[in-house]
C-alpha cells in the first residue's frame, strides 16, 4: 500500500512540471517559433516564479509531515518525507538552473556580481546551499554514518533554509508581498508547532515542581 501510495505522490509532483512544460512548448512543440507562448511576455520570468513557488511548498509541505503524523496520529506518513524534501530540492534546482542558464546565460561575472549587490540573490542562493548536503544525506545509509542525533541536528538546516527561502521571495517581489506573506505565515505555524513541542516538557517540568512545592506548603 506504501509503495503505491509513494507512486501516486511521485506522479503528483511532478504535475507542476508538466504544466510547465506544456505551457512552455504549447499544443505545437515542433515549432520553435511558439516556445514559451503560452507563459506570457516574459517565459523566463514565468519559469524563474514558478519553480522558485513549488520550492517553497514542497519545502513547506516536507515539514509540515511530523505535525501532521502527531496531530492526525498517523505515523506511517514519515514514510513519505523523504521523497518530498528530494522533491523541494528538485524544483530548487530548476529554479537555480533557470536563474545560471537562462537568466545568466553561465556568465560567472555577472552571477557574482549579483550575489554581492543584490541581497534577494544572496539569501536565495544560500538557501539553495543548504539544500544541497539534506539532499546528499537523505538516505537511510547516511543516518547510519552520521548517527541518528548528528543526522537530525543537520537536517534542521531545512528550517534556515525555508526562512531563508521565504525572506528570498519577499525580498524579489517588493510591491506585492501578499504570496510570500502567506508563505511566512504557514511556515511560521509549523516552526511554532516545533518550538511548543520542545518547550513543552519544560513548562511541564516547571509545573510539577511548582505543584510540588504547593503540595508541600500545605503539608506543613
Amino acid at each position: 500500500m506504501i509503495r503505491w501510495i509513494k507512486l501516486v505522490i511521485f506522479v503528483a509532483s511532478l504535475i507542476p512540471l508538466g504544466l510547465l512544460l506544456w505551457r512552455f512548448f504549447g499544443a505545437h512543440p515542433t515549432d520553435m517559433t511558439t516556445w514559451g507562448a503560452g507563459l506570457g511576455a516574459n517565459p523566463i520570468e514565468a519559469i524563474t516564479h514558478t519553480t522558485g513557488d513549488w520550492t517553497l511548498r514542497f519545502l513547506l509541505i516536507t515539514l509540515a509531515v511530523t505535525p501532521a503524523r502527531k496531530i492526525l496520529h498517523i505515523p506511517s506518513l514519515i514514510k513519505f518525507r523523504r521523497m518530498l524534501g528530494l522533491f523541494a530540492f528538485f524544483y530548487g534546482c530548476l529554479h537555480f538552473t533557470t536563474y545560471i542558464w537562462l537568466d545568466k546565460f553561465f556568465n560567472l561575472h555577472e552571477m557574482l556580481a549579483d550575489v554581492a549587490k543584490r541581497k534577494f540573490i544572496t539569501v536565495g542562493f544560500t538557501a539553495f546551499l543548504l539544500l544541497i548536503p539534506l539532499a546528499l544525506t537523505s538516505t537511510a545509509g547516511w543516518i547510519r554514518r552520521l548517527g541518528g542525533k548528528r543526522w537530525q541536528t543537520l537536517h534542521r538546516l531545512i528550517y534556515v533554509s525555508a526562512i531563508a527561502g521565504v525572506i528570498h521571495y519577499l525580498w524579489l517581489v517588493k510591491a506585492d508581498v501578499r504570496k510570500p506573506l502567506e508563505y511566512g505565515a504557514v511556515l511560521a505555524l509549523l516552526l511554532g508547532y516545533r518550538l511548543l513541542v520542545w518547550i513543552q516538557p519544560a513548562l511541564k517540568k516547571r509545573a510539577d515542581a511548582a505543584s510540588q512545592q504547593r503540595a508541600e506548603a500545605v503539608a506543613q
